[in-house]
């Protein structure tokens, strides 16, 4: 039997990189999927791509009234929700004494706030035994230079899952974080258009570096631990951060 026979999620930010890639494998796993995206066009290329499995919510996760839109799409599906996958999230890079407001609250706003403001909406629609999972970072546990903010707000999530795991638990609804490291996604390519004099290659090249696996992280693969963490394979699992960055916060 396929591991997601029946459950319906939703996953935030789904409309490229490690959010396309997750709502693909939960629909392999037999899930219905509302995947959330703030660009129309995107989000029907998306759809398309899903299939008719994948029902489109556009909205931003940072509007209220976006995400009661959202609200009110999951419970017309009657079903409840049984997994969340809060995956919409931005990256910038400034270091200290270049860090702007604009820049501060950007991130804090989609990456922190984003992420309570859709747990919460969500959560009298949760079924018992539900997963959420919080996309967070390996840069919430390590000190790469420019990265103080974005690291901040990624360490935020890993905070929120230790707390909301205990809260969570009477419900028997599980919380965890996938901690990716550095991975080929179109929003990698843009941030290294933006903060680099030199080529996009280059800078994949410079990321790479410390991993011990020698290669970037690839969606699919952060995919397949996001599916773990959404399963029943991971039925004893909360409160917990899955790395998958080929070594580079453990070793």
């Amino acid at each position: 039997m396929a591991l997601l026979s029946g459950k319906s999620a939703v996953i935030t930010g789904g409309t490229s990189g490690i959010g396309l890639a997750t709502a693909r494998r939960f629909i392999d796993e037999g899930a219905t999927v509302l995947i959330v995206g703030r660009r129309s066009a995107e989000l029907e290329t998306a759809a398309s791509i899903l299939g008719s499995t994948a029902v489109p919510i556009q909205g931003d996760v940072t509007v209220a009234a976006d995400l009661q839109r959202l609200h009110a799409a999951a419970a017309a599906t009657g079903q409840g929700i049984d997994i969340v996958f809060a995956n919409a999230g931005i990256g910038d890079a400034a270091p200290l004494g270049e860090i702007t407001e604009t820049h501060f609250d950007s991130l804090f706003g989609i990456n922190v706030k984003g992420v309570v403001l859709t747990v919460q909406t969500l959560l009298p629609l949760l079924n018992e035994g539900a997963s959420i999972i919080l996309n967070a970072s390996v840069a919430a546990d390590k000190g790469r230079v420019g990265t103080s903010v974005y690291a901040a707000t990624k360490a935020a999530l890993r905070s929120f899952a230790r707390t909301w795991a205990n809260e969570l638990a009477p419900r028997n609804i599980r919380v965890n974080t996938v901690n990716p490291g550095t991975t080929d996604t179109p929003g990698l390519t843009r941030l290294a258009g933006d903060i680099s004099s030199d080529s996009v290659q280059q800078f994949k090249n410079e990321r790479i570096q410390g991993i011990p696996l020698g290669r970037m992280v690839r969606t699919e693969e952060v995919a397949n631990a996001v599916l773990f963490l959404a399963s029943d394979l991971s039925s004893f699992t909360t409160g917990a951060a899955l790395p998958v960055d080929g070594g580079y916060s453990q070793i």
